[in-house]
């Protein structure tokens, strides 16, 4: 969000919280809440989304997304951004989070897909990532922190936890350290087993 652009910054706050494009994009100041259980966020420690992702014939899905201490760099970029940034792009009366630099009431998709390729581009990173790559990483640094999976699969919105599996790319460090960590259990047993 240090960017000072909504539709780039939209990309970050997709990351941190693990949004959807159309979720992101049609969030309001009013989806943001305090977190009673973790003060340290601010009014940035629960996002309301409303605009989830509908089964087919549905009304979109609701879903509560707490902020996490490994996104707490969100915070601080989001508080800035609504405080010094976003008052200079938000027209009279809007309630939109992310208000399009073109002074409508919110991004469009399209604005937040072509912010997110032109990121890519100066990053040198390959064409194949997209925007919902973002997502992707989310899950996959919540399961390498450690996270229940039934609570990353709330997070993400996911119906069934087999989609949230999908999601998940982890690391070859992440795996040669479960293995690892298999190992010396194992050991530690057998030395407890021959005691």
């Amino acid at each position: 969000m240090a960017a000072g652009v909504p539709d780039r910054d939209a990309n970050e706050g997709a990351y941190a919280w693990g949004l959807r494009r159309n979720e992101v994009r049609q969030l309001d100041l009013v989806d943001l809440a305090s977190n009673p259980r973790a003060r340290q966020f601010g009014d940035a420690g629960i996002i309301y989304v409303r605009f989830g992702k509908a089964m087919k014939g549905s009304p979109p899905k609701r879903r509560t997304v707490l902020t996490l201490p490994e996104f707490s760099w969100a915070v601080d970029c989001l508080r800035q951004w609504r405080e010094e940034i976003r008052p200079l792009y938000a027209p009279s009366g809007s309630t939109g989070l992310w208000p399009s630099e073109r002074g409508n009431q919110i991004i469009t998709a399209g604005q937040i897909s072509r912010a997110f390729a032109e990121v890519k581009r100066e990053a040198g990173l390959t064409d194949d990532l997209d925007f919902h790559s973002l997502r992707r990483s989310y899950v996959t640094h919540l399961v390498e922190d450690g996270y229940d999976a039934f609570f990353i699969q709330q997070q993400v919105g996911h119906e069934h936890a087999s989609t949230t599996s999908i999601y998940t790319g982890l690391s070859p460090d992440y795996r040669a350290r479960v293995v690892d960590d298999a190992i010396a259990r194992m050991a530690a047993q057998a030395l407890t087993t021959q005691e």
